[in-house]
């Protein structure tokens, strides 16, 4: 049954842009941008990064660590699509990682655990393991 009015056009107009995103970006970049894990704001953190790109995204992570490994992580950003999935699988890739491991992430592996990004959204990959990075340098720098 098709919806009418105001709420049709909605539905119309969203399933327009989805078979478009649909064209672009991997079934993994859908499910991380569509469905992101590990989204906002550990309070008793114990390392806070941040950082702005040069797109304009802003993308921020916040860490908890637990007997050496990051027990938590999670992200927030105010950028696209494209940053919101490499924000979402980066955390996924820090969980329980040691902070010598989680360090040697690097943007490739997000792009390929992502199946590739547009080489225009490449650099969201690069501002979520830089901020990772950022994040983990804090908690390097505050240890005595």
């Amino acid at each position: 049954m098709k919806k009418e009015g105001f709420e049709g056009i909605v539905n119309e107009i969203q399933s327009q842009i989805d078979a478009k995103e649909e064209k672009i970006f991997s079934a993994k970049v859908l499910q991380e941008y569509r469905n992101p894990q590990n989204v906002g704001r550990i309070e008793d953190a114990d390392c806070v990064g941040e950082i702005s790109g040069p797109c304009g995204d802003t993308m921020m992570f916040s860490i908890k660590i637990v007997d050496g490994r990051i027990e938590r992580v999670l992200f927030m950003t105010d950028g696209c699509g494209p940053s919101i999935a490499c924000g979402s699988m980066t955390t996924r890739m820090a969980a329980r990682k040691t902070v010598e491991e989680a360090l040697k992430i690097m943007d490739s592996d997000i792009l390929n655990a992502l199946d590739g990004l547009p080489e225009e959204n490449r650099h969201c990959a690069k501002l979520a393991v830089d901020t990772l990075h950022k994040a983990l340098d804090n908690l390097l720098e505050e240890d005595p």
